[in-house]
C-alpha cells in the first residue's frame, strides 16, 4: 500500500476520531512508579509524548506536566507536576533496546531535560521516518489521518495539565496521542520500503552537553598551546 504525501484540514475532519483501546494508569505515586516501570521494562517499543500547561501570557511557560508511554494495551501517565522524574523512569528513557516511538521527539526530550538532566536514547521519530514513505506530512494529527485513517482530536490541547484532577477527556487524550504513535508505527513497518532502518535517536543533556564542549575547547587549547611552544623551541 502506498501512502498519500499530504491531507488537508476537511478531510482531516471528516474522519473517525481515534481513541486508546487499552487502559490509562495514572501514575502520581512512588508506589506506581514503581509498577508502571516494571512492566514498561519488558516492553521492546513503547508510544512515547509529553504535555505541558499552556501559557497565555508572553515570555511565560510552564515546565512539562506530563508523561505519557503507551504498550498496546495500556497507557501509563507520569504526571510529572506531582512527582519527580525518577530514575526508574529514566532507565526507560535511556534504554536502546526499549525503543520509544513518538512525533518531534526531540522537542519533548528537551521539555524533559528542563526537570532533570539525563541521557535519552532509543527514540524514533515519526517525523523523520515518515518521508521514507512519501509522506510530507510532520503533525500527528495528519500523520495518523494518512496512515490509519483516523482523526486525533487536540480538543484538550490547551488545557490545564497540572490540574487537582485529570478530567476524563484529558487522560483519553494523553493517552491517544502515545498509544497512536505505536500504532502508526506499526502499520508503516508493514509498508516498509526493502532495506528501510530506522534512525534511532539518542540525546545527551544540555549540560552535559556543555560540559563536553568545554572539556573540548580546553583540551583543544592545550594542544594548541602545546604546539606553539614545541614550535618556539
Amino acid at each position: 500500500m502506498s501512502f498519500i504525501a499530504t491531507i488537508d484540514n476537511d478531510t482531516v475532519a471528516s474522519l473517525p476520531a481515534a481513541r486508546i483501546s487499552g487502559r490509562i494508569v495514572i501514575v502520581d505515586s512512588d508506589e506506581q512508579v514503581e509498577a508502571a516501570c516494571a512492566h514498561l521494562a519488558q516492553c521492546d517499543i513503547i508510544g512515547f509524548d509529553t504535555e505541558t500547561r499552556p501559557s497565555f501570557k508572553a515570555g511565560v511557560t510552564h515546565k512539562v506536566s506530563l508523561l505519557q508511554l503507551s504498550t498496546e494495551d495500556c497507557c501509563y501517565l507520569f504526571r510529572l507536576c506531582r512527582i519527580r522524574l525518577d530514575n526508574r523512569i529514566l532507565k526507560i528513557l535511556g534504554s536502546r533496546r526499549i525503543l520509544k516511538v513518538g512525533a518531534d521527539v526531540t522537542g519533548d526530550i528537551r521539555s524533559l531535560h528542563a526537570l532533570r538532566q539525563f541521557t535519552a536514547d532509543g527514540f524514533i521519530d515519526l517525523q523523520h521516518e515518515a518521508p521514507h514513505w512519501g509522506i510530507d506530512e510532520k503533525s500527528l494529527r495528519k500523520l495518523s489521518a494518512i496512515v490509519l485513517n483516523e482523526r486525533v482530536s487536540k480538543a484538550q490541547r490547551l488545557s490545564n495539565w497540572e490540574a487537582g484532577t485529570l478530567t476524563e477527556q484529558q487522560q483519553e487524550y494523553a493517552a491517544t496521542d502515545a498509544w497512536v504513535c505505536l500504532k502508526i508505527w506499526d502499520r508503516l513497518l508493514r509498508e516498509a520500503p526493502k532495506g528501510y532502518k530506522p534512525q534511532i535517536i539518542s540525546a545527551q543533556s544540555s549540560e552535559h552537553c556543555a560540559e563536553h564542549s568545554t572539556h573540548r575547547k580546553h583540551h583543544h587549547r592545550r594542544r594548541s598551546n602545546r604546539k606553539n611552544s614545541e614550535q618556539s623551541v
